[in-house]
């Protein structure tokens, strides 16, 4: 799942690392591409970063370790040193040439976030746009929201094989909307549902994903056939079924598992592929989370035990 994106050719540059790190891709917004990437060096190469091709784009970084006494570049020119604490989130734009002296370990998550992004999400929602986000170079924030996104795709990021787009097409749609509103002064984008998707929209859509157990499929692929944005199908999704769909495919793998060990002859492993798992250890840890027993016992049991809901 992940890819070495563009971005992430980018960060190899600007960071002087050795590979480019891999990237979790969406392009959940008009078709633009949106990534997270994970850096860290621990022995870097000391030295003034390199430079992003100047775009109208923005990059939010959320620092994963301390970074003191940071110089701080833009447009060519020293304007300031900072500290740079642990779990602070970062907002650079990239039409202003952001850099840094490169002189300590580092460890950092870094978001792409183009305006054509921002645009879509606007677009979508029908709310003016978002001019400008509060970019001040070397103003930290703390943003529990991001921490908690960021978390998130980094467990992701580790664990490819078992990270299904609609997850990652979810957390970035999710990220897009808060930065919007938090640092580019958006409204809500909370968009009228009235009760969610149409019984049809409902079963057809959870036919789409039943069909692609292993996740595949992106929210703007299942979305645009309903002639619907990804935010309001995303809404309107969990209106009706009480979860969003990346979740709704969990438990409907958990599901068909549990139809799969009944059939005599078949391992745990043959069940954690047929039911759009990476491996038997992703399954057992799905499983075991949701329904509060390993799979072996519940099979060993031969009964159902009350499921974790959340």
């Amino acid at each position: 799942m992940t890819q070495a994106s563009a971005f992430g050719r980018s960060l190899r540059q600007f960071l002087h690392l050795r590979d480019a790190p891999p990237s979790l891709i969406t392009r959940s917004l008009r078709g633009v591409e949106l990534a997270v990437t994970e850096t860290r060096d621990d022995n870097p190469v000391p030295g003034l970063s390199g430079s992003f091709a100047p775009e109208d784009a923005f990059v939010v970084s959320l620092k994963l370790h301390d970074y003191p006494d940071c110089e701080l570049w833009e447009n060519g020119k020293c304007v300031m040193k900072a500290d740079v604490p642990a779990g602070a989130t970062y907002l650079y734009d990239l039409k202003r040439d952001p850099r840094y002296v490169i002189d300590k370990p580092f460890h950092s998550l870094f978001f792409y976030l183009p305006r054509s992004a921002l645009d879509g999400l606007t677009e979508q929602s029908r709310v003016p746009r978002v001019r400008q986000l509060a970019c001040e170079l070397g103003v930290g924030h703390d943003d529990t929201v991001i921490r908690h996104i960021g978390a998130s795709l980094q467990e992701g990021l580790r664990r490819p094989d078992e990270t299904n787009q609609l997850f990652i097409d979810h957390m970035m749609l999710a990220l897009t909307a808060h930065v919007a509103q938090a640092y580019g002064g958006l409204q809500s984008v909370t968009e009228s549902i009235r009760g969610g998707l149409a019984p049809w929209q409902v079963k057809r859509a959870c036919e789409r994903l039943e069909s692609d157990l292993r996740g595949k499929l992106s929210l703007a692929k299942i979305a645009a056939e309903f002639d619907l944005s990804v935010s309001h199908f995303s809404r309107a999704f969990r209106v009706s079924t009480g979860l969003p769909p990346h979740q709704w495919l969990l438990r409907q793998r958990v599901n068909t598992a549990k139809q799969l060990m009944g059939v005599r002859g078949l391992s745990l492993a043959e069940v954690a592929i047929a039911a759009g798992f990476a491996n038997q250890s992703h399954f057992t840890r799905v499983f075991s989370s949701m329904v509060g027993v390993s799979p072996g016992m519940w099979r060993r049991d031969g009964q159902d035990a009350p499921e974790n809901e959340t």
